[in-house]
């Protein structure tokens, strides 16, 4: 299974549409992502990210939401609706 993750972007390098980068931050973790397929991102901004790739940009209650589905998926027991 692929997951696409959402981080915080922290800085921006700035190049040509191709080559637009930033550092993003997934709950501490900083990684160098391409920001070539969101030019209207910027510092601030949450990205969901796949690959390396930032693919979408959505607001802080869209982020904080998926960051709560992927901590249901390190503990199955909270998706079962029936906890027995």
């Amino acid at each position: 299974m692929c997951l696409a993750v959402p981080g915080k972007i922290i800085s921006i390098v700035e190049g040509d549409e191709l080559s637009r980068s930033g550092r993003v931050s997934f709950a501490g973790i900083v990684k160098e992502i391409s920001l070539a397929l969101v030019p209207e991102a910027k510092v601030g901004d949450y990205v969901l990210v796949h690959a390396g790739f930032a693919i979408n940009t959505l607001d802080e209650t869209e982020a904080a939401r998926t960051f709560d589905y992927l901590r249901q998926l390190e503990n199955p027991d909270e998706l079962r609706e029936d906890n027995s």
